[in-house]
C-alpha cells in the first residue's frame, strides 16, 4: 500500500496534476484501493490538517502581502534601498535583493515578495543593461528570502508540524536568512564588476533621510510584528492580524494609494491563494496521515537508523532528498509530508528540532527557485517575458550560492540555535 500511495503521488506529478490534487487523489485510491478506513475519514483529515489556530496566520499575512503590494509600501521599500546600495557596483541588482530582505520581514512569502519588488525593480535592471534572464533570476532567488526571513509561512508550517514553538523558528530564520542575503549581494556585486554593470549616483545623507522618512512606517511593520512576537506581546497568529491592520491603514490612510475600488480585488486575489496554500495542506495533512497508518516514517526511520551510523552521512542525505523534493513539491506539502518521516530521525542522531526546521526550509526555500516548478521562477518569467527554460539554465549561479550557504547553516547549529536559546 505505502509503494502505491508513492507510485500514484510520482505518476499525477509526471502527468501534471495539480499538487492538492496529486496529494489528495492518491490518499483517496490508496484508502478505497486497501480499505485502509472508511472513505469518510479522508474528507474528516483533510478538514482536520487546516482546522488549527496557528495556520490562521496564513491567509492573514498573505491578505498582508496584497495590501502592501496595492498601498506603496513595496515602492518605498525600493527608493529607500535605492539610496543605500544603488551607488555600488551592481547597485540595482543589490536594491532587489536589499528590498526582498526589507519585504520578506513583513509578508512572509516568497512569490508575494518576488512579485511585488520584481514588478518594480526587473524592468528597471533591463533598462539598466542587465540581461532579463539575470534581473529575473536575481529576483527569483531574492525573493525566496520570503520564506527564510521571519515571519515566514513554512516557518508556521514547521512549528505545527513538528510541535515545537514558532516564534523558536522566527527567530532561529534571522542569521540564516541574513547570511543568505549577504552572499547574494557578493555575488551581484562580482557579476556586476564583471559585466561592466556600474552603480548609479551617489545618494546624499539628505537624500537618504528623505527616502528613510518616506519609507518608515514600511520599515517599521516588520519591528513591530516581531518586536511584538519576541516580547511575548502577540501571537504569531496575532501577529499576522496586525499586519493586515497595519498594511491596510498605511495604504489607505497615510499613503491613500489603496482606493475603496481596489479593496475587493485584493481580497479575491488573497482568497484564491489562500484557498491554494490551504488546499495543499489540507491534502498534504490527508497524505501524511496515511503515511502514518502504513508505519512509513518508523520503518523508514528504523531502516535508516541500521543503516546509517554518522550524522553528518544522515545529514549529506537528507539536503539531497530535500532538494530534490524541492524541485517538485511545494514547500508546504513537503513538510507536511517530510517532517515526521525525518524528525524523529534527526533527532535519535542528536540533532535539535530548531536547527533541523531551518535546514529544512533553506533547502525549500531554494525549490521555490529551482525547475522544474520553482514557483518564483514562473512569477519573475511572467513580468520579464523570459521563458522559463532559460530562466532556469540564469538561476543555477544562484542555487549553487544556496547550496554553499545550506552546508554552512548545516554543519554550523550555533547560527539556528543561539538566538532561540537566549528566549
Amino acid at each position: 500500500m505505502a509503494l502505491l500511495l508513492f507510485l500514484l503521488l510520482i505518476g499525477l506529478f509526471i502527468v501534471g496534476v495539480p499538487i492538492a490534487f496529486s496529494l489528495g487523489l492518491a490518499s483517496a485510491i490508496t484508502v478505497w484501493h486497501g480499505d485502509l478506513m472508511p472513505m469518510l475519514i479522508v474528507v474528516q483529515q483533510f478538514i482536520t490538517s487546516i482546522n488549527s489556530f496557528p495556520l490562521m496566520a496564513i491567509p492573514f499575512f498573505i491578505l498582508a502581502g496584497y495590501l502592501m503590494q496595492s498601498g506603496g509600501i513595496s515602492k518605498r521599500l525600493v527608493d529607500f534601498s535605492n539610496t543605500l546600495v544603488g551607488s555600488m557596483t551592481g547597485g540595482l541588482a543589490m536594491v532587489a535583493i536589499v528590498t526582498s530582505l526589507f519585504f520578506a520581514a513583513i509578508s512572509g512569502s516568497g512569490a508575494a515578495t518576488t512579485a511585488a519588488i520584481g514588478s518594480i525593480l526587473i524592468p528597471a535592471m533591463i533598462a539598466s543593461g542587465y540581461s532579463a534572464s539575470y534581473a529575473s533570476a536575481n529576483q527569483a532567488a531574492s525573493g525566496a528570502l520570503g520564506v527564510i526571513i521571519p515571519p515566514s509561512i513554512p516557518l508556521i508550517l514547521y512549528g505545527i508540524a513538528a510541535n515545537v514553538s514558532v516564534g523558536d523558528m522566527f527567530v532561529a530564520g534571522i542569521f540564516p536568512g541574513l547570511m543568505i542575503t549577504v552572499s547574494l549581494l557578493i555575488f551581484a556585486y562580482f557579476y556586476a564588476r564583471h559585466h561592466g554593470h556600474g552603480g548609479g549616483e551617489r545618494s546624499s545623507l539628505r537624500e537618504v533621510g528623505e527616502a528613510g522618512k518616506k519609507a518608515i512606517l514600511a520599515i517599521l511593520m516588520p519591528v513591530i510584528i516581531l518586536g511584538g512576537i519576541y516580547g511575548g506581546i502577540f501571537t504569531p497568529t496575532e501577529a499576522a492580524v496586525i499586519a493586515v491592520v497595519y498594511s491596510f491603514l498605511v495604504g489607505f490612510v497615510i499613503y491613500r494609494e489603496i482606493k475603496l475600488k481596489d479593496i475587493v480585488g485584493i481580497l479575491q486575489e488573497a482568497a484564491i491563494t489562500t484557498a491554494v496554500v490551504l488546499s495543499i495542506i489540507g491534502a498534504a495533512g490527508l497524505y501524511g496521515r496515511i503515511l502514518q497508518s502504513l508505519r512509513v516514517p518508523a520503518m523508514i526511520s528504523n531502516y535508516v537508523v541500521d543503516a546509517i551510523d554518522s550524522p553528518i552521512t544522515f545529514i549529506i542525505l537528507v539536503n539531497v532528498l530535500l532538494f530534490m523534493a524541492g524541485m517538485f513539491i511545494e514547500a508546504a506539502a513537503a513538510i507536511l509530508i517530510f517532517v515526521p518521516i525525518l524528525l524523529p530521525i534527526a533527532i535519535s542522531f542528536g540533532f535539535d528540532p530548531v536547527h533541523f526546521g531551518i535546514i529544512m526550509v533553506v533547502n525549500l526555500a531554494m525549490g521555490m527557485f529551482t525547475p522544474p516548478v520553482g514557483l518564483n521562477l514562473f512569477v519573475a518569467s511572467q513580468i520579464s517575458k523570459v521563458g522559463v527554460a532559460r530562466l532556469s539554465y540564469a538561476v543555477l549561479p544562484f542555487v549553487a550560492i544556496v547550496m554553499v550557504n545550506v552546508f554552512i547553516i548545516s554543519v554550523v547549529p550555533f547560527l539556528s540555535t543561539w538566538l532561540p536559546s537566549l528566549r
